[in-house]
């Protein structure tokens, strides 16, 4: 498995920064990795839908749970990519931190490239991360 820890200090509050992140619908604006999401069911608090990564556009399936203004837990349960992305909302005085950890590793003959992969994983959290941090701080000046 490939374990992926991604944080960053957004000068914002907690409500801003939920208000942003639990968009998952809009996942594809700051993740680069997610080319499509599709919501195929809804019951209560979890989502289940198909997105498109950029890895071959192979699909996967994941039941997604929103934790309102906690985290947001997408499991991936069909596809090339088993097991899941956890973003917390953790509120630090007036800022909050926003980390994502993965646990995955990639299913099949592809399990080889796990390791190679996670890299690129990090690479792209790290890119999302930044993006959302800069919409939400220039919203919240304006």
């Amino acid at each position: 498995m490939a374990i992926i820890e991604v944080e960053v200090e957004i000068n914002a509050s907690v409500d801003k920064v939920w208000d942003i992140v639990s968009d998952i619908d809009n996942e594809p604006k700051f993740w680069k990795g997610t080319k499509q999401v599709k919501n195929l069911l809804k019951e209560e608090d979890i989502i289940t839908r198909e997105i498109t990564i950029a890895f071959r556009d192979q699909k996967c399936l994941q039941k997604v749970k929103l934790e309102p203004k906690k985290r947001i837990k997408a499991k991936f349960i069909k596809g090339i990519i088993n097991g899941e992305k956890i973003i917390s909302v953790i509120p630090n005085q007036e800022k909050t931190i926003l980390r994502t950890v993965w646990d995955i590793k990639l299913t099949g003959m592809m399990g080889m490239f796990t390791g190679m992969i996670k890299n690129h994983i990090k690479s792209g959290t790290e890119q999302a991360m930044q993006s959302i941090k800069e919409t939400i701080e220039q919203n919240s000046r304006n």
